[in-house]
């Protein structure tokens, strides 16, 4: 076996906004119930810079690790030591550590709801509530940094066919996954996805045809990445370019009798206008279920008393489980799931603030960006 370090590097910010440095820095303890990652691919969106210099003034009641703070969201790699409780893990195995963090303790964790805990946190990221402040004081360290110590809760094993890099996209793949379970969609279903192109759109496309569904309707503006996106699954998927139109009509012509869809997935992030939002609640049949990952922004006026009448449900999803991340390597282990489509682009943790500040241009969800501590 390896030794383990008493030290490694880590990138730390010391300052809200302010560059990150590689420092060295204690090498995480573990508890009776935790394992040692060492990280060899950390997953960073491409708006990082934006949410380190921001997120304090965007949205204080969700507070970020105190500073220093070492950030990392979809970190992966092996497992180089476990605690003295953990038996089922063990020292090499390849695996995916899902940051969301909670009590353990509470009735909803006690119940499997961990992510309506109160503590609930992305470890090296933000949390939920005021009460998230303890979840960081448990788990300090992030991804961008050789180590990491999560709980063995959150572990996700890999398959051998799933690279560090690939699988450091399990959690914004993961949340699509998550939302299409919540949507109850199986064979026959159609169902409408706003901005199925994106970082968390195109996770629909990937895994929707292994629910069964009949049909996948995917909304953008982009033309030529509608087209890509159509490739992943001939005959399954269609795309609509908001330039078009708005996509309610057209996604109820596409279904029997222009009843309207199963179920509507909304992708789009927080600048982007409500008006496709409330399409897809328009393009909804009776009994269909809307799920919103995206985070569309501000007061949405919505007619209640419509969704009442059509006995719809309106979902708000964030994250995924560890046990959903699981059944989505499983997919992939088993060959019914692909994550080759990924366009990776990985730098060296040295450099991690060019990276941070270098992501402008980029190939819509097909881009995965990584850093390799």
């Amino acid at each position: 076996m390896t030794a383990i370090p008493q030290t490694m590097k880590a990138a730390r910010m010391h300052e809200i906004g302010g560059q990150l440095r590689i420092e060295e820095v204690p090498v995480p303890k573990l508890g009776s119930m935790d394992v040692l990652v060492r990280v060899r691919s950390c997953g960073i969106v491409p708006n990082l810079a934006n949410i380190l210099a921001m997120w304090p003034t965007w949205f204080p009641h969700m507070p970020q690790p105190p500073l220093p703070a070492i950030f990392g969201l979809d970190p992966t790699g092996e497992i180089a030591a476990v605690g003295s409780q953990v038996h089922s893990l063990k020292p090499g195995d390849r695996v995916y550590v899902n940051p969301g963090r909670s009590c353990g303790s509470c009735r909803h964790c006690r119940r499997g709801d961990t992510i309506s805990c109160r503590h609930y946190a992305f470890q090296g990221y933000f949390g939920f509530s005021h009460e998230a402040l303890q979840t960081f004081e448990d788990y300090p360290v992030g991804g961008i940094s050789e180590y990491m110590a999560a709980p063995a809760s959150a572990i996700v094993a890999l398959p051998d066919n799933m690279t560090f890099d690939q699988a450091a996209r399990l959690g914004y793949m993961g949340t699509g996954y998550s939302a299409l379970k919540k949507a109850q969609v199986g064979p026959g279903d159609t169902i409408l996805v706003n901005g199925i192109s994106g970082t968390l759109g195109i996770s629909i496309a990937v895994f929707g045809p292994s629910f069964g569904v009949k049909k996948i309707l995917g909304t953008g503006r982009d033309r030529k990445l509608l087209k890509e996106i159509e490739a992943l699954a001939p005959g399954i998927i269609e795309t609509h370019s908001l330039d078009d139109g708005s996509p309610d009509e057209w996604a109820r012509s596409r279904t029997e009798h222009g009843e309207g869809v199963d179920a509507f997935i909304d992708c789009n992030g927080p600048g982007t206008p409500q008006e496709p939002f409330l399409a897809g609640l328009r393009a909804l049949r009776r009994g269909g279920i809307a799920v919103d990952i995206g985070a569309v922004m501000g007061a949405v006026p919505i007619d209640v008393h419509m969704m009442m009448d059509r006995n719809q449900r309106l979902i708000g999803s964030a994250w995924l489980t560890t046990s959903e991340g699981q059944e989505m390597a499983d997919l992939v282990g088993i060959g019914k799931v692909s994550f080759d489509l990924l366009e990776t682009q990985a730098t060296p943790m040295s450099k991690v603030n060019e990276a941070i500040s270098g992501i402008a241009q980029r190939h819509g969800g097909f881009s995965n960006f990584v850093i390799h501590p």
